[in-house]
Order: C-alpha cells, then structure tokens, then sequence
C-alpha cells in the first residue's frame, strides 16, 4: 500500500500559487464561543456594545445577511457577568434553524450576541472561510428534529482544506468582486420593483377613488368597479385532465411557479395519481399554498395544475394583460392573505377571492396600461435572469477554487 499522502490542491488556481492545500478541522482553525443571556432590564438604550438577538437574524436564509442591533448593553453589565464581547472578524450562527453569516461591514465594532446563538472567530483569512462556508453543506452537521440545530461540538469536527494566507487573500478579493457585483445588480433589480409598485399606485385608483391619479391624457370617464369572480370579469378554471395526459415540460405546481412573479421552473416530477387542472396560454396561475409568497403567473403554453393552483381566465371585460397587472399586485395578495385559512401553510379562500374588489376603464385603456407595465416586467425579468447568472457563475467558480472533500 502507497504511504503518499493524497494530493489536496483544488481545479482552478492562481498561478503564481503551487504545492498542496492542508486539512485541518474548525476547532484548529479557530474558536468557537457561546452567546450569553440578558434580562430585558439589561438591554435597552442606545449606547454600549450593541446586542444581537436570535430574532434579529433572517432564520429563512442560509445565505450571509445583514442584522441591525436593536439593543445595547452597558460597559457596568458586562463587566459584572465577566463576559468578552465578540470580535467582529467572527461567523455567527443561530443555534437552531439556519445558520446565518453576520456581515461585518454593518459592525464597527466589537458585539455580543444572545444564548441561541455561536459565533466563531478564525485565525485565518475570514473572508476565505466566509466564502468556503458556502461550498458545504451545513445541515449534514447538525441535529435532526423539528428544526435542525447546531452546537459546537459538532462542527469543530468539519475539516477544511487551507492554502497558505496569500492564497485565501486572493480567492476571498475574487470572490468578493463577485458578490459586490450580484450586490449592485440585486440593488437595480430592487429599484426596478419599487419604480413599478409606485407605478402602479399611480396607474391605479386609490382606496375611495374611482379613477387613478396619473393617467394618459387621452383617456377620460370613470373606471367601472366590480369583483374578480364576476362572469364578465373572470372565469375560475376547472376542466380536468387525467394522470396519463401529463407532461412534465408542462405542468405547474406550487412547487415550479416561481415566488415574487418571477415565472416557473420546469417541474422535476409528476404526482403519483388525481386529476387535474387544463389551462391555456394567457391563463393567470396562482400559487394558493403560502399566498405571501407572491408565486403569479400569466401562462406562456397550455398545460396543466395541481389542484392547488387557481387558474383564471379573462372574460368580456377585461383584457388578460391588464387582469395580470392586478393580480401580479401586493394590494392582491396582501387581501388574500388577509382571508386565508391556517397559520403554518395558509391557503387562500376561493370564495373570498371572487369577492376582491377591482376597477377597470375601457379596453383600450386597460391595454396601454398593461403594455405599459409589461415592459417593467420583461426589464425586471431581465435583471433576475442576469443576477441567477452570475450566482450561477460564482457557483461554478467556488466548486473549482476549493478542493473537494471526500
């Protein structure tokens, strides 16, 4: 049997840098620390070393977010527990739930952080191992239950493989330019919504009004109010196909539609049995498990629904590009939220949603507006396909930067 030792060195490389990458475990790579508890009556103000809890991390995300501390404990308080702040080059995580990256540009200085949480400071480049921490898999680490939790004795047992100090330096710069670049488009993405939801507050009449407030000057008269489930309106779609008239290119599920009106993905698998909704292209879908998730989508082909999908049509009234617009709209999922039924995975009252109130001008009115607003949609669809790919870019990147750990 050989006595060589495995070659550690990862794809892609610098080339100024050569010889093998070292395996070590976190727990020789760095500390990990506990957080600690304060009273209420210890919190509070707005001077002192500032105090994160668990609730002011986004535990919905596995990715680096930022916190902002909404308490401050006094120099006299942790002076009595004895108790060092944390250094701010550390890697925070939620005991329970995600784990979750503080980002350091957002803390000046030193912290504290509550009892639910860990934070680990290393000894070696922080920005290389902030980045390699998104290469693994962190839930293999933790404790199976009804959410996943992490304690530090599991995961100083992780191993990492390090290159030398200028190495790191120079794939966390790489890396980093990337993430600034996804940073600067997500931001122009962000100001695309906004400009279109003030758009719309414009473009559409205000709570007591009967016409909108800005309006194109060829257009005048009072805009028609009615419900969404009118005949005339809107059609709730039920015709059924069977299992054997699937195709998977072609149907939707709450599973492929896409949240925040950004379309579908193509479905990975079929259900196992039932019947199922027929749609036809320019049909509006929507998402009635977890409304908030905004999953809206105006079809592109026909196809077919889960059950859990409501599929509506255009009628006589209303153009579908303009009936889009109202249902792609956070007024409309903030009323079916309002109705819906259960708290852990709500889901929307179909009765309650024919009820929502709309307005509508003549058609051709309807379709400027649609037009309108169609071209913000086909920008910011634009935008998010240019930000999924640089993160797929990034993606690809990291799994060449890093040795892969068998």
């Amino acid at each position: 049997m050989s006595n060589e030792k495995l070659e550690i060195v990862p794809e892609l490389r610098f080339p100024e840098f050569s010889g093998n990458w070292k395996e070590r475990k976190l727990e020789n790579v760095g500390n990990f620390k506990s957080g600690i508890g304060f009273t209420e009556s210890e919190q509070g103000g707005k001077s002192g070393i500032p105090f994160f809890k668990v609730s002011d991390m986004n535990l919905e995300s596995n990715q680096k977010v930022m916190i902002v501390a909404n308490n401050y404990v006094n120099d006299e308080q942790i002076s009595r527990l004895n108790y060092k702040p944390i250094n701010k080059q550390s890697i925070i995580f939620a005991k329970v739930g995600a784990a979750v990256f503080l980002e350091r540009k957002r803390i000046a200085n030193n912290f504290l952080i509550d009892n639910n949480m860990m934070a680990f400071t290393p000894n070696e480049n922080i920005g290389f191992i902030r980045q390699w921490f998104d290469t693994i898999k962190l839930s293999k680490y933790a404790k199976v239950g009804a959410l996943p939790s992490y304690n530090a004795s599991d995961l100083k047992t992780i191993k990492i493989n390090l290159p030398p100090l200028l190495e790191q330096q120079k794939i966390a710069d790489c890396l980093s330019s990337l993430d600034k670049l996804i940073t600067t488009q997500t931001k122009k993405l962000d100001n695309l919504k906004t400009h279109k939801k003030g758009l719309m507050q414009q473009l559409f009449p205000a709570e007591g009004k009967t016409t909108p407030k800005c309006r194109f000057p060829e257009f005048t008269g009072e805009w028609e109010k009615t419900k969404l489930g009118e005949k005339e309106i809107s059609d709730f779609i039920k015709d059924r196909v069977a299992l054997n008239q699937l195709d998977i290119k072609t149907y939707i599920s709450t599973e492929n539609l896409l949240p925040n009106y950004s379309g579908i993905k193509i479905a990975t698998k079929l259900p196992p049995s039932g019947s199922f909704i027929q749609f036809k292209k320019k049909d509006i879908l929507i998402s009635n498990i977890r409304p908030y998730l905004k999953k809206v989508w105006q079809a592109t082909i026909n196809g077919n629904s889960s059950n859990d999908v409501i599929v509506i049509r255009a009628k006589t009234k209303v153009i579908d590009s303009f009936l889009v617009c109202i249902l792609k709209n956070d007024n409309f999922i903030d009323y079916v939220m309002k109705n819906a039924k259960g708290t852990k995975m709500p889901r929307g009252d179909l009765s309650s949603i024919k009820k929502y109130s709309l307005f509508y001008p003549k058609k051709r009115e309807q379709k400027k507006i649609a037009d309108c607003l169609t071209s913000l949609d086909e920008l910011i669809t634009t935008q998010t396909h240019k930000i999924d790919n640089l993160k797929t870019h990034k993606k690809g990147l990291m799994q060449q930067l890093f040795p892969v750990i068998n």
